[in-house]
């Protein structure tokens, strides 16, 4: 399958993305799921804005990361960096091209251990600097960056945005709230 044929398909509520041409449809996510992914994509976006860094953008927003065969992911959150992203209004309607700075994935129940980091590898090797992965149930952040090395956050520390998200200091906790 192309991105143009994934871009084609009924918007009938399911989760998909587009991997080395093979479409992969994952179940809703529950609410947890969401609240999370929401008040993440808050946070970072306050940040981002009050400092004019870039683009957050929330789930759903495709990415074509290769082509023949395609690969396009949807991340939970992603950040673009200003000077990446594109000067043309009509190209921001469709897939960016480009692999974001920042991506971060919230963790459902269903989701396998090897899935989620097969994942986060790839998008490190697709070129997005940082990955957060996080954890709600166990209310911390895996934090992946090039190289392959993995820190893991505790719900008492904070998240540093390091060379992406300068200045940028977010407390795990206030990803989670009382969900």
């Amino acid at each position: 399958m192309t991105a143009e044929q994934l871009m084609d398909l009924p918007d009938d509520g399911r989760r998909r993305e587009l991997v080395d041409g093979e479409l992969r449809e994952k179940a809703p996510a529950g609410f947890r799921h969401g609240r999370v992914a929401a008040r993440t994509a808050r946070r970072l976006d306050e940040s981002v804005e009050s400092h004019e860094l870039g683009a957050v953008a929330g789930a759903g927003t495709g990415f074509r990361l290769t082509r023949q065969p395609d690969t396009v992911r949807a991340p939970d959150v992603s950040f673009i960096a200003a000077h990446r992203l594109p000067s043309d209004e009509d190209e921001l309607d469709g897939l960016l091209e480009l692999a974001p700075d920042l991506v971060v994935e919230v963790v459902s129940p269903s989701d396998r251990a090897t899935e989620v980091t097969e994942k986060a590898l790839a998008w490190l090797t697709a070129g997005v600097v940082l990955v957060w992965v996080v954890y709600p149930r166990q209310r911390l952040v895996a934090v992946y960056a090039p190289g392959g090395a993995v820190t893991h956050v505790g719900e008492r520390e904070e998240l540093d945005g390091g060379d992406v998200l300068p200045g940028l200091r977010l407390p795990v906790a206030d990803l989670f709230g009382q969900v």
